[in-house]
């Protein structure tokens, strides 16, 4: 019996950036990063480190994330590939349920790719009502 070849970085992308578009970021995470993932964002406190590693860490972050934002609007751009890499560009109108601030962001992702898997995810934001 033969097994099937790891998924391609471009085929991996695709499919990310299809299923971040239908709003199914929790599926992607379950089928397309690797258990040892590893996270990367800009900042971080105690509660919400900027590197965390592992499937549930990060599930765990984006349930947070989910839980705490409403998406007024949303547009995912890319992928833009290159060897294992690819990165994502994602515009996002969002209001912290919370406080119900509303916000504008640019945020660039890039994703590492490893025998079919997600194994790195790094962020990197721009916030312009923050450079005021």
């Amino acid at each position: 019996m033969t097994t099937a070849a790891p998924a391609s970085t471009t085929a991996v992308a695709n499919e990310l950036v299809s299923l971040c578009r239908a709003g199914r970021n929790l599926d992607a995470i379950g089928k397309l990063y690797s258990p040892k993932i590893v996270s990367l964002e800009p900042v971080g406190n105690e509660a919400m480190p900027a590197e965390m590693t592992g499937i549930d860490a990060i599930r765990q972050k984006n349930e947070w994330w989910l839980a705490n934002y409403e998406v007024n609007s949303a547009e995912v751009n890319g992928p833009f590939v290159g060897g294992d890499q690819f990165a994502v560009q994602y515009l996002l109108d969002t209001t912290f349920k919370p406080s119900g601030q509303r916000s504008v962001m640019t945020e660039m992702a890039l994703y590492t790719v490893k025998d079919g898997k997600i194994v790195r995810e790094q962020f990197f934001y721009h916030t312009p009502e923050a450079e005021t």
